[in-house]
């Protein structure tokens, strides 16, 4: 069956059901954490709950603690298994251009209109969407393949002005690494590059224990 035979709406729902997420079991979990920015190496522990509420314990420093905080929190998030329909039943689906890459643009309507994707071998390999009052463009150039699905490996994200087109803050490119720890796929490291800053900062993750 070709692209054009199947719906973009269901071309859309398979890749999107093909992510990875932790089920309704998923107990959180305790790790400790080495910060490396600015040439500081900052260590503590984090806390991620089954309730995806992130803490970061035993780093002092503000800063630190809210970098690492954002980080686990996203993590935690983008875990989350969320009912397709749920989050998308009142947007509409239509194809846009077929890239040289093979990949397939989808434009969205209805509630979220604006908002397009690109997908490419059952995978999002590109997301253009509205969200607090930004535009957020990720391309994913990597992935990490399990048997429940797949996992980001190695992506970049900017930030828009909706109306302006302006660009928001830095462009950040990031390669993260996983560990399954008991049934879960949890990340160990996280690598953020800013390449018009030269900044890089590295989030490593370690003696990862699940909750109960």
């Amino acid at each position: 069956m070709t692209v054009t035979q199947v719906s973009a709406r269901n071309l859309f729902r398979a890749a999107y059901e093909n992510r990875y997420t932790w089920d309704a079991d998923f107990p959180g979990y305790t790790a400790d954490i080495t910060y490396e920015h600015e040439g500081q190496v900052i260590q503590g522990r984090v806390k991620l709950g089954p309730d995806m509420k992130a803490e970061v314990l035993d780093v002092a420093d503000d800063a630190a603690q809210k970098a690492i905080h954002g980080q686990l929190w996203e993590t935690g998030i983008h875990r989350v298994r969320r009912d397709f329909e749920a989050v998308h039943g009142e947007n509409t689906f239509t194809y846009g251009e077929t890239l040289a890459t093979g990949a397939v643009e989808i434009i969205i309507g209805g509630k979220g209109e604006g908002d397009r994707y690109e997908l490419h071998n059952n995978v999002v390999s590109m997301v253009h969407r509205h969200i607090h009052g930004v535009v957020v463009t990720i391309y994913t150039h990597g992935i990490h393949e399990t048997p429940e699905g797949y996992l980001s490996h190695r992506y970049d994200s900017v930030y828009h002005d909706p109306k302006t087109g302006e660009q928001k803050g830095e462009k950040s490119d990031f390669e993260d690494s996983y560990v399954q720890v008991g049934n879960y796929q949890i990340l160990s490291e996280r690598i953020v590059d800013n390449p018009e800053s030269g900044r890089r900062d590295r989030y490593a993750f370690s003696n990862i224990q699940l909750l109960g």
